[in-house]
């Protein structure tokens, strides 16, 4: 069986690099995120950030404008897009999707079904 790459499928290491891209105003080069994972306390190789960034372009998840030197990477999607994107598969996974959204209704703080409510009530 052959599974769509979600967020769900991103190592370690690949959703750090994606949380640098996502959090980045423009495109960002292998040297850019290494300096934020360094500043962050994660310091890594060069090559190993081009590496990453090489098998989060083959997932679909970034591009890269390979014309201009060094590369640039931008992310495909919103962070956003990507976990709403989880969730529905998460969702689309279960026998019972009743109990499911049960089960997330009744565990979200008030603020967020708050929220929940108002997006259902433009839904319509």
């Amino acid at each position: 069986m052959v599974r769509k790459q979600t967020m769900g499928t991103l190592g370690e290491l690949e959703r750090a690099v994606m949380d640098a891209v996502w959090d980045a105003a423009e495109p960002l080069s292998a040297y850019d995120v290494q300096a934020q994972l360094e500043a962050a306390g994660r310091p890594l190789a060069a090559t190993t950030l081009l590496t990453v960034l090489t098998r989060l372009e083959k997932k679909g998840f970034v591009a890269a404008d390979r014309g201009v030197r060094p590369h640039r990477y931008a992310a495909v999607a919103s962070r956003a897009d990507h976990v709403a994107e989880l969730m529905h598969e998460v969702l689309g996974e279960s026998r019972d999707r009743m109990a499911v959204l049960e089960r997330f209704v009744g565990s979200v703080s008030a603020e967020d079904a708050a929220t929940l409510r108002q997006l259902l009530r433009g839904a319509d």
